[in-house]
């Protein structure tokens, strides 16, 4: 397959994540709003929010001021080359910035400089995966700061909240994770989970969740037993859309494991607010697609 210059089209892409919401959150959203008390506060907020995101659509602006770190995931077919990808998609995140799709959010952590056009040291974040598929997908999440910073990591077994090395004890501290983000992390969230590994696999492997539709079921019977009822537990914590009260604190729980060495166990639980800007375009025989 001949590697074209999909500058243009990578564009697009990060234009749809920030402008257009997928409509499995905008479904829940609105199934979220339905379940909340007649003009309370979390009515409101989530009627705000629809509204939001319906004038995001219709006028092409961004869902939220902060359109976040631009996160691209990447797979590609055999002999194409990663740099020219690596080069297009940083040039495409440059002209979406210009065209106020992004706002500027790249700062040098030493110099306190924003770089004005979203390019800096990994930002945005790119993973190159090659695989034996015949086409080029790829997937984009862009991750807000106020979420970001809610996220949590745990070390099991954890004493404090009566937490060991098993299923129930990754349940006890993704709830406490919730509830230590209270309204902050601009509820109702996703929560991405991540069951092992070393601390820098388990918060990638959290992150990664939030790819997944918020309709679909994990393959896992023990994994989709605890997604759900985490998601009830965390509901019941009454903290609500925005933190006003409410009915909805989370929209969804997403959780995945890996191996890990014996001597750990870690836990992450990453939090992404309601709008959950994900997008993947793929371009196959010629075509490109976005969904």
């Amino acid at each position: 397959m001949e590697q074209i210059d999909l500058t243009g089209q990578f564009v697009e892409l990060i234009r749809l994540a920030s402008t257009d919401l997928r409509s499995d959150v905008e479904h829940a959203l609105h199934a979220a709003r339905d379940r909340e008390e007649g003009g309370s506060a979390a009515q409101v907020a989530l009627d705000t929010i629809l509204e939001n995101i319906h004038l995001a659509r219709r006028n092409s602006t961004p869902i939220c001021q902060d359109t976040g770190t631009p996160i691209f995931y990447v797979y590609y077919p055999t002999g194409w080359s990663t740099l020219r990808l690596r080069h297009q998609i940083r040039k495409a995140t440059a002209t979406a910035t210009a065209r106020s799709c992004l706002r500027p959010n790249a700062v040098d952590s030493l110099t306190g400089r924003n770089s004005g056009d979203n390019q800096g040291d990994d930002f945005p974040s790119l993973h190159f995966h090659e695989w034996e598929e015949p086409y080029l997908k790829v997937d984009l999440m862009l991750k807000g700061g106020g979420c970001e910073n809610v996220g949590a990591q745990y070390k099991l077994p954890d004493v404090s909240l009566h937490a060991g090395r098993d299923l129930e004890g990754v349940r006890r501290v993704v709830l406490d994770a919730v509830n230590q983000a209270q309204g902050l992390g601009c509820a109702p969230g996703i929560i991405g989970v991540a069951v092992g590994g070393d601390r820098g696999a388990s918060y990638t492997r959290s992150k990664e969740q939030f790819f997944r539709p918020l309709d679909d079921q994990n393959e896992v019977t023990e994994l989709a037993q605890l997604e759900e009822r985490l998601t009830e537990e965390a509901n019941q914590l009454g903290i609500g859309p925005m933190g006003f009260g409410g009915e909805t604190t989370v929209l969804g729980v997403k959780v995945d494991t890996l191996h890990r060495l014996p001597a750990s166990y870690f836990v992450t639980a990453s939090y992404m607010c309601w709008a959950d800007r994900r997008r993947t375009m793929t371009y196959r025989d010629g075509e490109v697609a976005y969904e």
